[in-house]
């Protein structure tokens, strides 16, 4: 499907574009923890600035209304160095008001869409609300592309609708992966092995190596009937053993456990060696070795998902693991959520190919090649 981007409209001046980004950022205490996000909507941002559009941007910000986009809007004027409006309640007269006296180049916020429920239930009312604000709509919030709401589906199906460069970015760079170079090494982390079977089932198909790591690890050894103790396991409906009958599954050879608040490095290449006590936390080092050699041949990596609980600062293995990817001459796509926050902490994005910010998006985009956010847009007529 051929999607259209920001470049593909001819004449920006003046036209009112509602700019779909995702500005859910970590906050503590009202302040912002981690701006990737929203750095990486900044080129999209200035983009329409140049062209001398008048921009509305739109957002949502944690589960429910009860967070506010006001710091956001703050951040975002400091890092253009320019006046950015906010509008408490997009549902209010005044809201309009704002919305048409808008300069050339000049920039609103709406508050948190989460304040209205129709934005959930992709509401067509609700919908066409939102784009009665504007002549063209851009979707650049890749990371939320996978939900069916109203600003994100809906509003497609009453204006022109185009994708932004982050966006453009993220199809471009993740597609690397559905049609891979090899060797190809393909890096599964994390938990929840319902999300993310169909990720292996699938690179299992197309990938030399696949590497699984952090909790599916841990599911793979209680599968296998290996002491796994009190190790956190998904509730899982697979059988695992099988899929290692493929051949190019690799586990971790060792683990970092601990028991209450002692951590024991287990050096043995015997994973079976947990203790019932015990927790697995992290890999350890001999795997992060035997990986090694694997990753010299690579031509590409993907990697999706923590090998460990970094939360808890158990997070060497992946960090380990991070730097070695870094110096190697892979090409290497960091499949956001979770590791593109560790590659963030490192500072090494430089030296990563390409870090995606989104989570669920981007696994659902791997498995499937596309999500319903770009598939609203490739079907939107343009020139209404």
């Amino acid at each position: 499907m051929n999607i259209p981007t920001i470049r593909d409209i001819k004449d920006l001046k003046g036209k009112r574009v509602v700019l779909r980004l995702d500005f859910n950022v970590p906050m503590r205490n009202g302040k912002i923890v981690e701006t990737m996000r929203i750095d990486r909507a900044i080129p999209t941002i200035e983009y329409l600035r140049k062209k001398q559009a008048r921009i509305i941007i739109l957002s949502h910000l944690g589960s429910d209304a009860s967070m506010s986009l006001k710091p956001a809007a703050r951040y975002l004027a400091k890092a253009l160095n320019t006046d950015v409006g906010f509008v408490p309640d997009f549902r209010t007269p005044d809201a309009r008001k704002i919305a048409e006296r808008l300069p050339l180049g000049g920039i609103i916020v709406f508050e948190n869409l989460r304040l209205d429920p129709r934005e959930l239930e992709n509401n067509i009312t609700f919908a066409k609300y939102l784009a009665s604000f504007g002549d063209v709509y851009v979707n650049d919030a890749f990371a939320v592309s996978h939900r069916v709401h109203a600003s994100i589906v809906g509003i497609t199906k009453y204006l022109p609708s185009y994708i932004g460069l982050l966006v453009s970015d993220e199809i471009k760079n993740l597609s690397l992966a559905l049609h891979p170079i090899h060797p190809f090494l393909f890096i599964l982390g994390g938990a929840k092995f319902d999300t993310k079977m169909p990720l292996l089932k699938k690179f299992m198909k197309t990938a030399d190596t696949v590497f699984v790591g952090g909790i599916l690890a841990n599911d793979f050894f209680h599968d296998k009937g290996l002491e796994v103790g009190l190790s956190v396991v998904d509730t899982y409906q697979h059988k695992l053993t099988p899929l290692l009958k493929k051949g190019n599954i690799v586990l971790p050879l060792d683990v970092v456990t601990k028991s209450g608040d002692a951590v024991k490095k287990v050096t043995s290449k015997e994973v079976g060696e947990v203790l019932p006590n015990e927790s697995i936390v992290d890999v350890g080092p001999e795997t992060i070795k035997n990986l090694v050699p694997i990753l010299k041949k690579t031509k590409l990596v993907v990697w999706n998902g923590p090998l460990g609980y970094y939360e808890g600062g158990f997070d060497k293995g992946t960090i380990a693991l991070m730097n070695a990817i870094a110096k190697s001459k892979a090409v290497s796509i960091i499949g956001g959520g979770d590791t593109a926050v560790i590659v963030e902490r490192l500072g090494i994005a430089k030296k990563i190919t390409f870090v995606s910010t989104g989570g669920g998006a981007t696994l659902e985009f791997l498995a499937d090649g596309t999500l319903p956010g770009i598939e609203a847009i490739g079907n939107c007529k343009k020139g209404k």
